[in-house]
């Protein structure tokens, strides 16, 4: 099979997931999606309240090694089992979860850009691109309600490291994108642009 690897980076809150699902609803099963987030490092030995305190924006937080070879692994051809990522308690879960060959995997994440040897497998670079005060008004609606974190943990982590983080090494990695969408999901005219581009190589991979 002849897989086709899509990443889509940008800050939190930009509109990755809703782009992800828009084409994972016309695509269904030709599509595999393997997200940056279930790979962040355990920290089993670390009590509750020091786990609270980590920098989750920064490169080193992720198990970026881990994901290269399973992404490998995927556009060989092969099934993986992925980690998962409990935010609730700030640490990776005991879960795997089967991630399928397909003939599109998307990879999405804020940081997917900043590694060179995640970057080189892929074959199209998708930018995310949304104002900073929609993103945290997002990331604000999303960690109190699914998440169950409270407003003021939201707004400290996204003023202490969040937002450093992201003009430190999520907008310098815009550069490597092949395509930058402004609203992600929300943009039609973007969103049909690369589903045409996804439904030629499904409908002729070679």
């Amino acid at each position: 099979m002849d897989i086709m690897i899509i990443g889509i980076a940008g800050g939190t809150g930009s509109g990755k997931t809703t782009l992800t699902e828009e084409i994972k609803k016309q695509f269904g099963p030709d599509v595999s999606v393997l997200n940056h987030d279930n790979y962040y490092k355990a920290h089993d030995d670390m009590p509750f309240e020091e786990r609270c305190k980590l920098n989750y924006d920064h490169p080193d937080s992720f198990d970026t090694d881990r994901f290269v070879r399973d992404l490998t692994a995927l556009k060989a051809g092969q099934t993986i089992q992925c980690p998962t990522y409990d935010y609730t308690v700030h640490n990776r879960s005991s879960v795997t979860v089967q991630v399928s060959p397909a003939k599109v995997v998307i990879v999405e994440g804020i940081l997917i850009f900043e590694n060179a040897a995640l970057r080189d497998l892929m074959d199209i670079k998708i930018f995310v691109d949304t104002d900073a005060d929609v993103r945290i008004l997002r990331r604000l609606m999303r960690d109190v309600k699914d998440r169950g974190r409270t407003l003021d943990s939201v707004v400290s982590q996204y003023l202490t490291t969040v937002k450093p983080m992201h003009e430190a090494f999520v907008e310098p990695s815009k550069k490597y994108a092949d395509l930058i969408v402004p609203e992600g999901g929300r943009n039609l005219v973007a969103l049909q642009m690369i589903i045409q581009r996804i439904r030629a190589h499904v409908e002729n991979p070679s």
